[in-house]
């Protein structure tokens, strides 16, 4: 399907989410609710995979407290998605008031002293929104912001959200041309400030290193670990922590200044270590309908 033909079939979805990215915040939470509704009680997208990961996760809490995770769950999975799609039309002063950066200048001063830095996040919050980084971080042209992504199946899609990661003039990478892209950012002392979403279960091509996380023995990728060894970068995590509807804070928490001194699986264990921290202070923040740790369900 050409690009032209796939446009114009999408053209009404393009429009109904232009005309919901034009929605004051409080209007688009009230839609948030109505579609968190429909998709954990009556769709119930996912909801038993939600349920066992919740489940195996925090075996100490009681039942009725498992499901009002799985309840919150689903209202901050719906209030991302918006937000998400805010991106279309919100101002940068609307993004600082609602984002609140703390230790940015960990960042800055690794790339003042010709450092690259590789960025661990989550999918936890809205991490989306964390491209807007650089509002607060340094404006050297020297430096280039980026964050890895996995390409969607759906063309459509795929290339909705790349513009929209884009909004803070941040580049996104395609994960197989990771390495490609930042050794060209480095080229004439050139530096990079990359996200790295490395939560997810890893893909088969994927180097691993299992850790028991939330009580579960859990494959992490590796690989993001080894890419910032080879480039002798530093590396931190975005501690993100939801203070309100649509208000975020995230503290940049040093893990190394240059990986290629840290021990073998050192700095992937601090990011598990720190993920399941911010996890436990928020427990209905990250991306429960992931199927991270392979669970077959049986009706």
């Amino acid at each position: 399907m050409s690009d032209r033909v796939r446009n114009i079939l999408y053209a009404p979805l393009s429009g109904v989410l232009h005309l919901s990215a034009r929605l004051p915040f409080g209007a688009l939470y009230v839609l948030s609710d109505v579609l968190a509704f429909v998709a954990g009680s009556v769709v119930r997208y996912r909801r038993r995979l939600v349920e066992a990961n919740v489940a195996a996760s925090f075996p100490e809490k009681t039942e009725e407290e498992r499901q009002q995770i799985v309840r919150r769950f689903y209202r901050n999975f719906t209030d991302v998605f918006l937000e998400t799609i805010k991106l279309l039309h919100v101002r940068d002063g609307q993004i600082r008031e609602r984002m609140e950066f703390v230790g940015v200048e960990q960042i800055d001063r690794c790339t003042a002293e010709g450092r690259s830095v590789g960025l661990y996040c989550s999918h936890f919050g809205n991490w989306e929104w964390i491209t807007s980084l650089t509002l607060w971080a340094s404006t050297d042209a020297k430096i280039s912001y980026s964050q890895v992504y996995r390409p969607l199946r759906n063309k459509w899609f795929d290339r909705f959200y790349f513009d929209l990661r884009r909004r803070f003039h941040s580049e996104s990478i395609p994960k197989n041309g990771v390495l490609r892209a930042l050794l060209a950012a480095r080229k004439d002392g050139g530096r990079f400030v990359t996200g790295f979403i490395s939560d997810q279960k890893p893909s088969h091509n994927d180097g691993l290193h299992h850790i028991t996380f939330l009580h579960q023995e859990t494959p992490f990728i590796s690989g993001t670990e080894l890419l910032l060894r080879k480039m002798k970068a530093a590396a931190a995590y975005a501690d993100v922590e939801r203070t309100g509807r649509g208000r975020y804070r995230v503290v940049i928490r040093p893990i190394a200044d240059d990986v290629s001194l840290c021990a073998e699986n050192e700095v992937t264990d601090a990011y598990a270590r720190y993920l399941e921290a911010t996890i436990r202070r928020q427990p209905d923040g990250w991306l429960w309908s992931h199927n991270r740790w392979r669970r077959t369900l049986h009706k």
